[in-house]
């Protein structure tokens, strides 16, 4: 029996993460915990689980999603809007 997800165009996940967080979070994990045995320093563990809270996935959205889009949206794509007011439209002049 196979089970296939609801379109096949979805992303792979496992568990609550996309692939590549797995693969990025278990980079991060024995980097971490070889920094932390070897000198005693603490925060590479610290960011690699925050980094795991934020890219948890539930319906297809992530903290880190929100995140990026609110920083895009506030601080590195600027926003442009013109006002004015509307248009008369032209009025076409009767010949005298």
């Amino acid at each position: 029996m196979y089970i296939y997800p609801e379109h096949l165009r979805a992303k792979a996940t496992l568990w609550l993460w996309e692939l590549r967080d797995v693969a990025a979070l278990g980079a991060g994990l024995i980097l971490s915990v070889l920094a932390l045995a070897q000198l005693g320093f603490l925060p590479p563990l610290v960011a690699t689980f925050l980094y795991g809270f934020l890219t948890i996935r539930v319906e297809e959205a992530s903290i880190l999603d929100f995140l990026r889009y609110a920083v895009d949206f506030l601080f590195l794509k600027q926003q442009f809007y013109t006002w004015s007011l509307p248009h008369e439209p032209q009025r076409e002049k009767s010949p005298a």
